[in-house]
């Protein structure tokens, strides 16, 4: 997955946020902030998935065939994505938010954590595979991609809904669940060896 033209593109481009501020030495001021974003994306992702896959439960909160499956995937990833801040915010990195903020956080923990030994290739690749069912399932977060992105979508809605189904759907959603509870466990563990 990282190469060793990605790891040199990583370096110049994390060098390139450290010249120009985006990346820039915190106080760990946020690290509590966005832990609990995480721990609370989990347990909306683990809920979601528990009234989608429970008819028992869908029936006691009157929610019949209830399905939000697919945003379990995206609960799981957020949870993956603030835990992940919540990491780089204990190092003392603060990122500037006015800038692509996925990317920019994929960069900063490649740079701080993968490349220095900190963390194993099954993390970022974990990381990485979340982010893509995202973005493969949610659209792109870009305005400009906007156009584009609404006919894929609206083929990749297809697929998902008449294609694939739900049961395709609920093990991709179960698969990002369970990625997203072993990654946010190991690096709560990674931050509290740090304080």
């Amino acid at each position: 997955m990282v190469d060793d033209k990605k790891k040199e593109e990583i370096q110049k481009r994390v060098q390139h946020y450290l010249n120009e501020g985006i990346l820039e030495k915190g106080n760990k001021e946020f690290v509590e902030f966005f832990l609990e974003n995480a721990k609370k994306s989990l347990e909306t992702a683990e809920l979601l998935y528990e009234i989608s896959t429970k008819e028992e439960m869908q029936k006691n909160m009157h929610y019949p065939n209830f399905d939000g499956l697919l945003w379990v995937i995206n609960a799981s990833y957020y949870s993956m994505f603030y835990i992940t801040r919540a990491l780089l915010e204990n190092k003392g990195i603060k990122l500037k938010a006015e800038y692509s903020i996925h990317a920019l956080t994929f960069d900063a923990l490649l740079y701080y954590f993968y490349l220095t030994g900190k963390i194993q290739k099954h993390f970022i690749d974990a990381y990485t595979e979340a982010k893509e069912e995202v973005r493969e399932l949610l659209g792109k977060e870009k305005a400009q991609e906007l156009i584009e992105s609404y006919s894929a979508e609206k083929k990749k809605r297809g697929t998902f809904t008449y294609s694939l189904g739900a049961v395709v759907l609920q093990g991709k959603a179960k698969t990002s669940l369970e990625r997203a509870r072993y990654y946010n466990q190991t690096i709560r563990k990674m931050i509290q060896n740090e304080k």
